[in-house]
C-alpha cells in the first residue's frame, strides 16, 4: 500500500469508489472527500506560546437501498478500506429503517457543467515565521496604545481545503478554497474595572486581510470604549444592533426558514412564506456565487447546481432553505442549499446570506433618538424557534440625543422576531465578512430589563 494510495482520494478515484458500490448491490450513491491542511501561531506578551499545524483527509460513503440508507466515513484511503467501507455500508444500509424521502437529488438538477469562477484559492505558502511576524505586529500595535494593560493574545493562521464530490448519477465536482486570518483581544483598566474587546481579519486571499494595525486599533479602540460601565433602568426604548451583532438577526431567519425545520414544523415563520414579514425596503439574499466569498461554493453539497435566492424581497419571505430531502417532504425542489459532512446525510444551510444595505447612513439612523440603547455584544441566548419569542444578555452603549455615550452592561433586550423584523432599518453600512452578514439595524421599539 503506498503513502498516497492511504491519504489521497482523486475525483476519479471516488468515482470508481461510488461504481463500486452500485455494482456491490447499491441501487444508488455517493461520496465525499475533504482534505486540507492548516497552520496558526498564538503569540503572548511579546512572545510565541503556540504552533499547530494539521493536515487531514475524511471521506464518507453514503449508500442507498430502496428507501433504506446509511453512511460510513474513514480517513484511510487505502483500496483494503475502500473495499472493507463498501460493505460495511450495505450491510449497515439493509438493517435501517426506512426514510420515504432519502435519495440523490434530482439528476435534471446536477451542476454537470459550467461551474461558476469563484477565486476562492490563494496559492500564497505562509510559513510559520510569516505567522508569527503577523500576530506579534498585531499585538505590538495593540500593547502601544495608551490606556491598554494587558494582552489575551494574538493569532495568525492559514489554511487550504479541497472538496470532491461523486455521485452514481454522473456527477464528479471538485473545488478548493484557502484562508488567512488575524485576531488580537486586549484588556483596558485595572483590576475590578477591567474590560476586553476584539478584532479579526478573514479573507480567502491573503493580499485581501486588513493589515495588523488596522486590527489592533480597532480592538484597542473598542475596549477602551468600554471603561467604566453604568447600569440602565428597565424601559421600553428603540435598540440599535452593531453589525457584529445585527448578522444574528439574520441567522435567527435562517434557522426559522430552513427545511428541516419547516417539514418538522417547529417555526415561527412556517405559515408566513409569501407574506410581509418585513419593511418593504429590506431584502436579504443568499448568494453562494460571491467572489472570494467567505462562504461560496460553485454546487451544494448534493452537486446540485446553486444560485443567488431572494429570501427576502421588498419584506416579503419568498423562500425556504432547501436540499433534496426537506424538498420532498414539502413537495418541494431543491434550491441548491444542501450542506455536507462526511459522517451524516446532506441537510439545509445557507451560503453566503446578507441583508442588503439600506439607504440611511448610520448618523442618521441614530440622529432622532433620543433615549436608546446601541448594542455590540450579546450573552448567551433565548430564543423560541417556535414563536419567536426573543431574549438575549447585552452589553453596549446608550444613545442620548442621536449621540452614543456611555458604555453599559449587565442588561437584558427582549422583544419576539416577528414584530422587531416588521419594525426594522437598516443603515448603509453592509460588509461581507461572516457569511452570514447583515448591516448596522434599528429596531424602534424593545424592552431592556436593568436595574
Amino acid at each position: 500500500m503506498s503513502k498516497a494510495n492511504a491519504s489521497s482520494m482523486s475525483p476519479d478515484r471516488l468515482a470508481n469508489l461510488v461504481s463500486k458500490a452500485r455494482k456491490a448491490g447499491a441501487d444508488h450513491a455517493d461520496a465525499v472527500f475533504f482534505t486540507g491542511n492548516a497552520s496558526s501561531v498564538s503569540w503572548r506578551l511579546g512572545k510565541l506560546e503556540d504552533i499547530e499545524r494539521s493536515e487531514n483527509s475524511d471521506l464518507g460513503l453514503r449508500v442507498i437501498i430502496g428507501k433504506n440508507q446509511a453512511i460510513v466515513s474513514s480517513s484511510d484511503m487505502s483500496d483494503e478500506t475502500l473495499d472493507e467501507l463498501v460493505s460495511r455500508a450495505l450491510d449497515m444500509a439493509k438493517n435501517t429503517p426506512e426514510d420515504p424521502y432519502s435519495g440523490l437529488a434530482d439528476k435534471s438538477l446536477l451542476a454537470i457543467d459550467n461551474l461558476p469562477e469563484l477565486d476562492l484559492f490563494d496559492e500564497n505558502e505562509l510559513d510559520e515565521e510569516t505567522l508569527k511576524n503577523i500576530a506579534a505586529e498585531a499585538e505590538a500595535h495593540a500593547l502601544e496604545t495608551p490606556g491598554i494593560t494587558n494582552s489575551e493574545g494574538a493569532g495568525a493562521s492559514s489554511s487550504k481545503g479541497f472538496i470532491t464530490l461523486a455521485n452514481s448519477d454522473g456527477f464528479v465536482g471538485h473545488y478548493s478554497s484557502s484562508n488567512f486570518g488575524c485576531s488580537i483581544s486586549v484588556i483596558a483598566g485595572e483590576g475590578s474595572t477591567m474590560e476586553r474587546d476584539y478584532a479579526w481579519t478573514s479573507r480567502r486571499h491573503f493580499a485581501d486581510m486588513e493589515s495588523p494595525y488596522k486590527i489592533a486599533k480597532e480592538a484597542a479602540e473598542r475596549t477602551l470604549k468600554k471603561l467604566n460601565p453604568r447600569k440602565a433602568k428597565t424601559c421600553e426604548i428603540p435598540v440599535v444592533y452593531d453589525p457584529r451583532v445585527s448578522r444574528t438577526l439574520v441567522g435567527h431567519l435562517a434557522g426559522a426558514i430552513n427545511g428541516a425545520a419547516i417539514a418538522r414544523g417547529t417555526s415561527f415563520l412556517l405559515e408566513l412564506l409569501e407574506k410581509q414579514i418585513f419593511p418593504k425596503n429590506i431584502n436579504i439574499i443568499d448568494n453562494p456565487h460571491l467572489l472570494r466569498g467567505p462562504s461560496s461554493r460553485p454546487f451544494d453539497g448534493e452537486g446540485v447546481r446553486n444560485a443567488s435566492l431572494d429570501i427576502i424581497k421588498d419584506g416579503v419571505l419568498k423562500n425556504w432553505v432547501l436540499d433534496s430531502t426537506s424538498a420532498r417532504q414539502l413537495k418541494l425542489t431543491s434550491n441548491g442549499r444542501a450542506s455536507r459532512g462526511t459522517s451524516s446525510p446532506p441537510s439545509p444551510s445557507t451560503s453566503n446570506l446578507y441583508m442588503e444595505a439600506g439607504n440611511i447612513s448610520v448618523k442618521d439612523l441614530l440622529g432622532d433618538i433620543k433615549d436608546g440603547f446601541y448594542v455590540t455584544e450579546l450573552i448567551g441566548s433565548a430564543v423560541n424557534g417556535i414563536n419567536g419569542d426573543y431574549s438575549r444578555g447585552a452589553s453596549g452603549f446608550w444613545i442620548e440625543n442621536g449621540e452614543l455615550t456611555y458604555p453599559v452592561n449587565e442588561i437584558t433586550i427582549a422583544g419576539n422576531l416577528k414584530d422587531m423584523y416588521l419594525n426594522l432599518t437598516a443603515a448603509d453600512d453592509l460588509e461581507i465578512r461572516y457569511g452570514t452578514d447583515a448591516p448596522t439595524v434599528r429596531i424602534e421599539k424593545m424592552m431592556l430589563a436593568g436595574s
